[in-house]
């Protein structure tokens, strides 16, 4: 047997708080006393005391009890000058790249990397700021997490893959998730907002007769407002050459709409397993919107294929009983805005 020889006053705790309705080897099905969340609290730390680390599942109106025996691990010691060694590198990555966009090259002129500073700073801190959410949250919510490892690929057009965070232990519970996942692109929107208005006050208006070849960025609801309000009026045959700020905080709505694509372990992932699990329909549905997009930027194909690779499944949640309050609906709300206003359905194109 699974249990040990405590078995039976094992069952009869868990009774007091579970209306046991089927014993399996480590599983239990029945339904949760009221009241629901007072009793899921005292089951789990009751369990957890025993030795278990416990998962809550319900089907329909059944709930299920898992049992997984804990085991004792040994606390590793923190390298965290990984995290500091790929945030210097990425630091170096986007100088250059910010270096080049604006005609400098620090391989013949070391100093050029100045030139670099605007997009860099601008950039690393958006993602920073959108890591640290995640980060933060996640420490208020009891989840044991890492620092944030920053990517440098010598990328052309910006000198990073972003940035990311390890989880370490289980989310706790689908209030938590939407939590955690919400945190990351909100602050990282936030802080996108000003630099890419100032960034807008330092661009200017130029000829498209004198733009002889470039990228031409697609507009999201929320950049195109900003443009707007910083330049009133553009006349026809002219258009906005962005400062390296401005580029960056694009580029910082971009990553925050990414990351909000209800697929997978994107952080709009994370928000749509609270809502509706693992709903097959709505996760064709999106799957569908961005092969369908993918027709006029093929950029949204490989993005489906990376999402995939990286795994369309969910995994669970230690409590997916304790539903969901208010106020987490309204953070679910909350990140659908911010992925409409920040979503460019064509992000690139080819200029003159």
């Amino acid at each position: 047997m699974a249990f040990d020889s405590k078995r039976e006053d094992l069952v009869v705790l868990i009774n007091s708080y579970f209306e046991i309705y089927q014993i399996g080897e480590r599983e239990f099905i029945g339904k949760v006393r009221e009241p629901l969340e007072i009793n899921l609290k005292n089951l789990k730390m009751a369990l957890e005391s025993y030795g278990y680390f416990p998962f809550f599942f319900k089907k329909k109106k059944i709930h299920m009890l898992t049992l997984i025996p804990k085991i004792a691990k040994e606390k590793k010691k923190e390298n965290y000058w990984i995290n500091l060694l790929l945030f210097i590198l990425t630091l170096f990555t986007t100088l250059l790249v910010g270096s080049f966009h604006q005609g400098g090259n620090p391989f013949s002129k070391i100093t050029d990397i100045f030139l670099g500073i605007p997009f860099s700073f601008s950039l690393l801190a958006i993602l920073g700021f959108h890591e640290l959410g995640h980060y933060f949250f996640a420490k208020k919510e009891n989840v044991s997490v890492s620092l944030p490892y920053f990517l440098p690929v010598p990328h052309p057009l910006i000198g990073t893959m972003g940035a990311f965070i390890k989880m370490r232990s289980i989310i706790p519970s689908k209030r938590a998730l939407i939590k955690v996942g919400v945190a990351g692109p909100l602050t990282g929107f936030l802080m996108a907002l000003p630099i890419t208005y100032f960034g807008l006050r330092l661009s200017k208006v130029i000829k498209l007769e004198e733009i002889k070849y470039g990228l031409s960025l697609g507009n999201s609801i929320i950049f195109s407002l900003l443009s707007k309000f910083v330049f009133k009026n553009i006349p026809n045959g002219y258009d906005i050459l962005l400062h390296p700020m401005a580029f960056a905080g694009w580029l910082g709505f971009f990553v925050t709409a990414l990351n909000l694509i209800p697929l997978g372990q994107l952080d709009g992932g994370h928000i749509a397993y609270a809502l509706f699990g693992r709903l097959k329909i709505f996760i064709l549905s999106i799957l569908a919107i961005l092969l369908f997009l993918s027709r006029y930027w093929l950029g949204w194909a490989f993005w489906v294929l990376i999402v995939s690779l990286l795994g369309l499944r969910h995994p669970p949640v230690q409590d997916e009983i304790t539903p969901l309050r208010k106020r987490d609906i309204f953070l679910a709300i909350l990140a659908l805005i911010i992925l409409i206003l920040s979503f460019p359905p064509v992000p690139f194109s080819m200029g003159r």
